[in-house]
């Protein structure tokens, strides 16, 4: 454990797009299933807020870990509840899906 106290890196659509593009990053949606059965990031690994546990989360060997919402707002409190609990998974897409498809990235349905 860090003796630093838990913060959460914003990052942005394109950041996030190209990580994924490059094998850095797995995205882990933390939306609710009614929410992702309507609309997804590619290739999001989902794992609900309501249930959420971080020790669910694929093993990321060497990528980092970016948590994902509607806004950016679940994805912060993810972000701290999985680093409280040891991960050093600090980084999340500000904005979430909406700025996502703000920037013209695809989504699938």
């Amino acid at each position: 454990m860090s003796d630093q106290s838990p913060s959460v890196r914003d990052l942005t659509p394109q950041e996030v797009a190209r990580g994924l593009q490059d094998g850095r990053i797995v995205l882990v949606d933390v939306r609710e299933p009614n929410e992702t059965a309507i609309e997804r990031f590619p290739d999001a690994v989902l794992v609900p807020l309501s249930a959420f546990d971080p020790a669910a989360i694929p093993e990321p060997a060497g990528r980092d870990v970016v948590f994902a919402c509607r806004s950016g707002r679940r994805s912060v409190t993810a972000s701290l509840a999985a680093q409280e609990q040891g991960f050093a998974y600090g980084s999340h897409l500000a904005g979430g899906i909406l700025a996502w498809k703000a920037a013209g990235l695809p989504t699938e349905t």
